[in-house]
C-alpha cells in the first residue's frame, strides 16, 4: 500500500518546525488465517526462504547465560494420519511470508529517508530516549517490527531494542479490551446482522457465493465463509499478494475462480468496509470511538507532552518525555478505527502496510502548534466540517475533537463501554 516516501512526500514550507510524529500502520502481507483456508488446497505454501525467531535471554545481557537464536520449523510427521486444513507445506497459517518481511524493511528504510534523510528528524542512530516502537500480543506485529526498525537503523537495531506491548486483556491498540456496548452496537448492523443495509449485498452476491462455494468446496452452511465476504477476500488476496495463481476445483482442475470472480469479492470486501465503519451512519463513530478510544485518548495525551516537552525545553526546564517519534504496529481493524474516528471522506479495507502519520508542527512566528495527517503518503481528508482537510490544522482543534469523544485519558471509556 501507498505509505510515506521521499520521492512522494509533500514537504512543508520552513516557516514550521517538525515536532512530532506518531506513526501507526497495519503489519504486512502474510498467508491467510487458517480459518480462511479452503478444505482442499490443490498447492503447497512453503515459507523455507524465512525464519521466524521466538526465544528468550536474560537482561542484562552481560555476563549472562547466552540463548540460542531459535526459530520455528513447520513439519509434518509420516506417523501423523492427520491432514492440516487447507495448504500442505511448510508455513504457519497466519504467519508473516518473506515478502512481507522485506515489505516491512522497506517500509522502515522509506521512513527513515523522509524523517531523517530529507527532514533531519530522526537521530542517525536509535536512541530509546528519542524512538519509541509498540506492537500488539499477535506475534506478527512483532516480527514486522524487526525489520522495520532494521530498515530505519541499519546495524544500530542489531542491537536488543525494546518493543512497547500492553497486556493482551486491556490492548488499546489491538484492540483487544472489553467493551460490550460497542460489540452490542456493531452486532445490530454489521457482520452476522440483519439489518438490510448490510444483508442487501450477500444478497445481491448470491449467484458469485455460489460459484465460489462450487469450486472451492466450501458449504452453503459455512457461516464464516457466508456471514461477509471476509474469509473468500483474505484466501484470494493472499494468493494474488504472493503471485501464486488462483485455486481451482479439486476434483476438476478446468473450473477455477477467474480474476474477474476475485475482482468482485475484493470490491464487495471494499463495500463491507465502507459500510461497517462509515456508511451505516453515526452508529459507526459510536462503534470506533468506543472500540478504539483508548488508543486515541493516548495519542492526544502523546501530542500534549510533546508541546509540553517542547515550551519546557525552548525554557530549558525539560520534564516530560522526549520521545519525538512513536511507531504502532497494528492491524486492519486498528487501521479502520482511526479511519472511521477521523471520518475519513473515502474509507477503504486498509491493504497490508496501510499507514496513518500525525504530525506535529511549530509555527516559527507564533509558536502555535498545527496538526498534519497522512494517510497512504498523502494529506487525509475528512467529512467532518470541523475537521476537513487535515493539513496545519490548529492541534487544539483535534485534541478536543478526541477528548469530546472519549474523554482526557479516556475517561468516558467506562460508561462508553457499560463497564
Amino acid at each position: 500500500m501507498p505509505h510515506v516516501r521521499r520521492a512522494e512526500y509533500p514537504k512543508v514550507n520552513s516557516s514550521y518546525n517538525l515536532e512530532y510524529v506518531e506513526v501507526i500502520h497495519r503489519h504486512h502481507k502474510r498467508t491467510p488465517y487458517a480459518a480462511n483456508t479452503f478444505p482442499v488446497e490443490a498447492y503447497p505454501w512453503y515459507c523455507d526462504n524465512e525464519a521466524l525467531f521466538y526465544y528468550g535471554a536474560p537482561l542484562p545481557t552481560h555476563c549472562a547465560n547466552h540463548s540460542a537464536n531459535t526459530y520455528w520449523s513447520v513439519y509434518t510427521s509420516s506417523s501423523n494420519p492427520l491432514a492440516p486444513r487447507g495448504f500442505n507445506g511448510t508455513c504457519q497459517f497466519p504467519q508473516l511470508t518473506r515478502g512481507g518481511l522485506d515489505d516491512s524493511w522497506q517500509h522502515g528504510k522509506d521512513l527513515y529517508g523522509v524523517y531523517h534523510d530529507l527532514l533531519g528528524f530522526l537521530p542517525e542512530k536509535y536512541d530509546p530516549n528519542l524512538v519509541s516502537f509498540r506492537v500488539t500480543n499477535n506475534v506478527i506485529t512483532s516480527q514486522v517490527a524487526s525489520m522495520v526498525t532494521s530498515g530505519m537503523f541499519g546495524g544500530e537495531a542489531q542491537q536488543n531494542l525494546p518493543l512497547l506491548v500492553q497486556p493482551a486483556s486491556i490492548d488499546s491498540l489491538e484492540p483487544a479490551y472489553t467493551c460490550l456496548a460497542a460489540n452490542n452496537n456493531f452486532s445490530a448492523y454489521g457482520v452476522g446482522s440483519s439489518d438490510s443495509g448490510w444483508t442487501s449485498h450477500l444478497k445481491a452476491a448470491s449467484d458469485l457465493y455460489a460459484n465460489l462455494d462450487t469450486i472451492c468446496g466450501i458449504p452453503p452452511t459455512d457461516s464464516g465463509f457466508h456471514m461477509s465476504f471476509d474469509h473468500y477476500f483474505d484466501n484470494l488476496s493472499a494468493r494474488l499478494c504472493h503471485t501464486k495463481p488462483l485455486p481451482c476445483n479439486a476434483s476438476n482442475p478446468s473450473l477455477c475462480v477467474t480474476q474477474a470472480m476475485a475482482d468482485e469479492v475484493f470490491r464487495l470486501g471494499q463495500y463491507e468496509y465502507s459500510y461497517l465503519y462509515r456508511d451505516a451512519g453515526a452508529r459507526t463513530l459510536e462503534y470506533s470511538a468506543a472500540s478504539f478510544g483508548i488508543w486515541v485518548a493516548e495519542l492526544a495525551q502523546n501530542l500534549r507532552h510533546a508541546m509540553h516537552a517542547t515550551d519546557s525545553a525552548s525554557t530549558g526546564n525539560r520534564t516530560s518525555s522526549g520521545i519525538r517519534y512513536r511507531h504502532s504496529i497494528a492491524h486492519d481493524g486498528s487501521v479502520s478505527h482511526i479511519l472511521s474516528i477521523l471520518q475519513i471522506e473515502k474509507m477503504v479495507w486498509p491493504g497490508m502496510g496501510s499507514e496513518v502519520i500525525f504530525e506535529l508542527y511549530k509555527r516559527k512566528v507564533d509558536q502555535k502548534y498545527y496538526i498534519r495527517v497522512l494517510w497512504g503518503g498523502q494529506v487525509l481528508k475528512s467529512s467532518n466540517p470541523t475537521l476537513g482537510v487535515l493539513n496545519m490544522l490548529q492541534v487544539e482543534i483535534l485534541v478536543a475533537y478526541f477528548d469530546g469523544l472519549v474523554g482526557q485519558r479516556a475517561m468516558k471509556i467506562p460508561s462508553l463501554c457499560s463497564l
